[in-house]
């Protein structure tokens, strides 16, 4: 009744209710982001008070990156099935609980249960397929440019609060550092329950850039709404080869950016001297360019070729990668790299959303998309753990770093060539025989 009623008062000022679901979602993504990144600031106080090595940990924030991928599909069904609202409450609740139980985990299996499984699945079911879900669902104009903002929102917010976290955390210890998100969680479980809603139907309205009374555009058989659903869809995608050119990149994607510099950037400072908060004020500002690149982004995927962007976006981000190693951790060398690796950090979503979308229909975009999201994922856990066993047996991450910039530039490679033309979408008789 609250979202009916404000839907019309704003419908009467010339303003859809789209904004609105689109502004809680940005605020749930910059949360559940949060908390999905604030485990790196953690790294060298459990490693202290704990006793436990950096290998181990970073095994368990690599399952919860696999994870969180690989949930990404299945969120796609379950907010289908059980609807929007009921799913991000749901999540807002595992997270804010594994968050709470790692404040009293004294064994590495309690740690495994709070931030791997609890983290891993609340995360996973608000990932950024919520924004292609919302994108598509709400949006027919603007499209790019939402994908755009609320993919800046998760990206920033993995960023943005870990100044604050690691101030915390020198002052009044790392448990402490936890609250912020819990208290976000909760005032935000509540705005979600009260103005999200599933579809621009359930206030009365088209979707935002529609007319009144306008037909959906054809766009493909709808995903099957079984649990077999999602494996379905990755049947039909994996017989294309953009799906596999896409999610070759997204792994990329994912070994470059959370599993690498979000995991262990702050204790890739600590080795050449620099405090927690000086290197997650570096993080930050990544994070304040990132908002602004992938906003850039989704704007110029509504105008230009999709592959070309991505194209330009791995292969900069790659040669900040080799740069890094060679910055000397200065404030000079690292506002160069955060320039130009931050303006990029995740401005390679809303192109890959977009090519998604035109290969595989409006209908499928968000569950195939979650596969792409799965592999991302799994090269953010390849990462996390790799570069946190290069730390404990080589002593240094620099293989690290040079071996996902060396990635990145294949991956500028591989998205020249994904096909500028859509295939034809997959016959309804293909997905019934399933």
């Amino acid at each position: 009744m609250f979202a009916q009623a404000l839907s019309s008062r704003l419908d009467r000022r010339g303003i859809h209710y789209a904004w609105i679901i689109a502004a809680v979602t940005f605020c749930v993504m910059l949360t559940t982001s949060a908390a999905l990144g604030l485990p790196g600031a953690f790294l060298k106080p459990l490693t202290q008070e704990m006793g436990w090595n950096t290998d181990q940990i970073s095994s368990i924030l690599a399952f919860r990156f696999a994870l969180f991928g690989l949930m990404a599909p299945f969120s796609a069904l379950l907010m289908e099935r059980f609807g929007v609202r009921n799913v991000v409450c749901a999540a807002l609740a595992l997270i804010a609980g594994g968050m709470a139980l790692a404040t009293v985990a004294t064994e590495l299996w309690q740690l495994f249960v709070a931030w791997g499984l609890m983290l891993g699945v609340g995360s996973g079911m608000t990932a950024l397929v919520l924004a292609a879900v919302v994108a598509n669902r709400w949006f027919t104009a603007r499209r790019g440019l939402v994908v755009g903002i609320l993919t800046a929102s998760s990206a920033t917010g993995q960023l943005a609060f870990l100044p604050v976290a690691a101030w915390l955390i020198e002052h009044m210890g790392w448990r402490t550092a936890v609250l912020p998100v819990l208290v976000a969680c909760a005032a935000l479980a509540v705005f979600v329950f009260a103005l999200m809603r599933n579809r621009p139907g359930d206030v009365g309205l088209p979707a935002f850039g529609e007319l009144p009374g306008t037909a959906p555009a054809p766009s493909g058989p709808p995903a099957p709404l079984t649990l077999r659903g999602p494996f379905v869809v990755l049947r039909d995608a994996a017989r294309t080869q953009t799906f596999w050119l896409l999610a070759g990149t997204f792994f990329i994607c994912g070994l470059s950016t959370n599993g690498l510099i979000q995991t262990h950037f702050i204790a890739l400072c600590a080795d050449f001297g620099m405090s927690a908060v000086p290197a997650a004020s570096a993080l930050a500002m990544m994070g304040a360019f990132d908002f602004v690149g992938t906003i850039l982004s989704g704007w110029l995927s509504d105008r230009y070729d999709s592959r070309k962007l991505l194209f330009w976006y791995y292969a900069l981000r790659g040669l900040s990668l080799f740069w890094l190693p060679h910055s000397e951790f200065t404030l000079y060398g690292l506002s160069i790299f955060a320039m130009f690796y931050g303006l990029d950090w995740i401005a390679t979503v809303p192109p890959t959303v977009k090519l998604a979308a035109t290969t595989f229909g409006r209908e499928r975009a968000a569950m195939v998309f979650g596969w792409i999201f799965a592999a991302h994922q799994i090269g953010a856990a390849t990462a996390a753990f790799g570069a946190g066993l290069s730390r404990t047996l080589l002593l240094t991450y620099s293989p690290a770093l040079y071996v996902a910039g060396a990635a990145c530039l294949v991956a500028a490679l591989m998205a020249l060539a994904v096909r500028r033309k859509a295939p034809a979408a997959t016959p309804p008789q293909a997905a019934a025989q399933a």
